[in-house]
C-alpha cells in the first residue's frame, strides 16, 4: 500500500554557525560528495513514497528553488514558501520560526490535510520513515518526535525530550546545560505532525517548534510521543560537524552514499579531466579528486580529503584530511591539515575562519583561476 504522507522540509534559517559556509550559500546548499544535503533528503523522501513537498526559503533562497525547481526531476512535486519582504527596494529575509513558517502555508493553501513529516534541512538521514509513521499512527499521536541519545556533553546543542514510561512527552528543553538537563534524549529535528496540531500555532506569528509548540502541546496534555529509532543522523549544526560528516563519508560509514568518479586506485577516485602526475606525488586514501583537478609533482595528500573541481594543488604541497571547494589553489610548498579551504577563506576543524591575507594564517592558498 502506497503510504499516506506529505513532506515538509525547514530551509529558511540563515546558518549563523556554519559560517563562513553559508555567507554565499543556504545551509541545506552545503556538498556532501558534491550533492547538496537538502538533496540527499529529497530522494531519501521520494524513496518512501513522500511525493508531495513544500520547503520553506528565506536567506539566498533562490538557489535552492533554481536548483530544484519544481522537483520533477527527482520524481516528486516540489512547493516553496517565501519568508521575506522587499524593503527600500531590497528584497529581506524575514523568518517566520519553524511553525511560525508552517502556519502561514497552511492558512495560504491548507497544504497539511493529511500527515505530514516535517524535517530540518540540515542533516543526513537514513530513517525507516514507514516503520516510524506506522509508530505514529499506532499510538494515535498528534504530533510525533523523532529523537536519539546523545553524551550528555553534548545536549546543549540539542533540544532535549523527557518522557514517560510510554513515551509520551513531559517536556521539552530547548538546549539545556549539561546540569539542567533532564534526559539525554535529543530531538532529530524529524516530526510527524496531524493537521489539528498546526491549529495550535498562533497565525501571523513568529513562533518556534522546539521552544513555543512542543511546550505547548505537553501543558495541554496532547497525544505527544517521542520514538527511539536506530539510525544514521548526521546533524550540520557546526563547521565542526560539517568537517566530521565528510570524514565519516569518505570513511565509507553511511552505506547508501556512493563516491562518485571512477576508483583508480584503491581508496582513491577521480572525476573526468584531471591532470596528475601520479608517479611523482604520493595519495593515501580515501580521496576523491574532482574533474578538470592539477596535483603538480611532490605533492602529498592524505585521507580522507575531499578535492572539488579545478581545484590545483601545486609542487611539493601537502592536503591532509581537508577539504577543498571548486577552483582552490594550493601554494607549493603550503601544508594544509583538517581544514575547510576556498578559493577566498579556510576554516580549521574548530571553526576558526582565515581570510586571504590574515597575517595570523601561515597557508598560502588562492583561487586556481587567477
Amino acid at each position: 500500500m502506497a503510504i499516506r504522507l506529505k513532506g515538509m522540509i525547514l530551509a529558511a534559517g540563515q546558518g549563523t554557525r556554519v559560517r563562513p559556509l553559508t555567507k554565499d550559500m543556504p545551509k541545506p546548499m552545503i556538498p556532501i560528495l558534491g550533492k547538496p544535503v537538502l538533496e540527499y533528503l529529497i530522494e531519501h523522501l521520494a524513496r518512501h513514497g513522500v511525493k508531495e513537498i513544500m520547503i520553506n526559503v528565506a536567506h539566498l533562497n533562490k538557489k535552492i528553488e533554481h536548483y530544484f525547481g519544481n522537483g520533477q526531476r527527482f520524481g516528486v512535486q516540489i512547493g516553496y514558501s517565501y519568508e521575506g519582504k522587499y524593503d527600500h527596494g531590497d528584497l529581506v529575509a524575514k523568518p517566520r520560526g519553524s511553525a511560525g513558517g508552517i502556519r502561514h502555508i497552511q492558512d495560504f493553501g491548507g497544504f497539511f490535510d493529511q500527515t505530514t513529516i516535517v524535517m530540518c534541512g540540515d542533516a543526513l538521514i537514513d530513517l525507516d520513515i514507514g516503520a516510524a509513521l506506522f509508530e505514529h499512527k499506532q499510538k494515535k499521536a498528534m504530533v510525533s518526535i523523532v529523537t536519539m541519545e546523545v553524551p550528555n556533553s553534548e545536549v546543549s546543542n540539542y533540544g532535549i525530550v523527557e518522557t514517560d514510561s510510554e513515551g509520551r512527552v513531559i517536556s521539552f528543553q530547548e538546549k539545556p546545560q549539561p546540569s539542567e538537563a533532564r534526559s539525554n534524549l535529543a530531538s532529530t529535528g524529524i516530526y510527524f505532525f496531524e493537521p489539528e496540531a498546526i491549529d495550535l500555532i498562533p497565525p501571523g506569528e513568529t513562533f518556534d517548534i522546539g521552544s513555543q509548540l512542543f511546550p505547548l502541546l505537553v501543558e495541554k496534555g496532547l497525544p505527544f510521543y517521542a520514538q527511539r529509532r536506530f539510525y544514521h543522523w548526521i546533524d550540520i549544526g557546526r563547521i565542526s560537524d560539517y568537517w566530521e560528516v565528510l570524514q565519516r563519508v569518505m570513511k565509507g560509514e553511511i552505506s547508501y552514499m556512493e563516491m562518485p568518479g571512477k576508483e583508480v586506485k584503491p581508496g582513491i577516485w577521480v572525476g573526468l579531466n584531471t591532470k596528475i602526475d601520479w608517479d611523482n606525488v604520493k595519495i593515501e586514501g580515501p580521496v576523491y579528486i574532482d574533474s578538470s583537478t592539477q596535483i603538480d609533482a611532490g605533492a602529498e595528500i592524505i585521507g580522507p580529503c575531499w578535492i572539488s573541481h579545478g581545484s590545483h594543488i601545486r609542487k611539493n604541497a601537502k592536503v591532509i584530511r581537508s577539504i577543498l571547494f571548486e577552483y582552490t589553489r594550493i601554494n607549493a610548498n603550503t601544508e594544509v591539515s583538517e581544514m575547510i579551504v576556498s578559493p577566498t577563506y579556510c576554516v580549521d576543524r574548530a571553526g576558526e575562519t582565515y581570510y586571504i591575507g590574515d597575517e595570523r594564517c601561515t597557508h598560502r592558498w588562492g583561487d586556481s583561476r587567477a
